[in-house]
């Protein structure tokens, strides 16, 4: 095709040129459309971290609290006090920090004489929903550990409702979108009585 003589140009170089290629080599814009393809790639990279960093320092935090609650009842601190299994609940979320919400915990205590009396106890049944604890909240940490010199198994489970906010991490093990964390400890009680 053909251009008129209008249409061309001379350029620095004092080639003649059309618009139609003066417009191709025009670089104005180009950093606007490079970071609208990478834009959303880093964010979600960026976002990713922070869910993953979050998810982490949950677990990590509620793994914590775990082992310096349980200690309550390893030296039979709780089992003498008459603390409940709401109380011992609040103690979690303290040592814990802000991150953990008490209404979302679920404590399951087992007790045995031997190490092969106790076994994991999964916190979420078949259709993807948490289960309930040991005990109601009401109840006495003494009534469900066990006395001096037994072992005890302490699983805590956490319904982290966060990860229905991230649903590209994929984190969310239940039905409703939430992910699990479980932490445990087990023990022999002290000698305390």
């Amino acid at each position: 095709m053909r251009y008129p003589m209008s249409h061309l140009r001379i350029n620095r170089s004092g080639i003649k040129s059309s618009k139609f290629f003066s417009f191709t080599s025009d670089a104005r814009g180009t950093t606007a459309i490079e970071f609208g393809m990478v834009a959303l790639p880093f964010l979600m990279f960026a976002f990713g971290i922070m869910g993953t960093g979050l998810h982490f320092f949950t677990q990590n935090s509620l793994e914590h609290a775990v082992e310096s609650t349980a200690r309550k009842i390893r030296t039979g601190q709780a089992q003498q006090s008459g603390t409940t299994i709401n109380e011992f609940k609040q103690l979690l979320v303290s040592e814990a920090g802000s991150m953990i919400d008490a209404s979302k915990l679920q404590v399951h205590l087992q007790t045995g004489a031997e190490w092969t009396d106790v076994s994991p106890v999964g916190c979420t049944d078949s259709s993807g929903t948490q289960t309930t604890g040991t005990g109601s909240s009401g109840d006495a940490i003494g009534q469900h550990a066990g006395g001096a010199g037994e072992v005890v198994m302490v699983t805590v489970c956490y319904e982290w409702a966060l990860a229905q906010s991230m649903p590209f991490l994929q984190y969310g093990n239940m039905a409703n979108g939430s992910a699990m964390i479980q932490a445990s400890t087990t023990f022999r009680t002290e000698p305390y009585e």
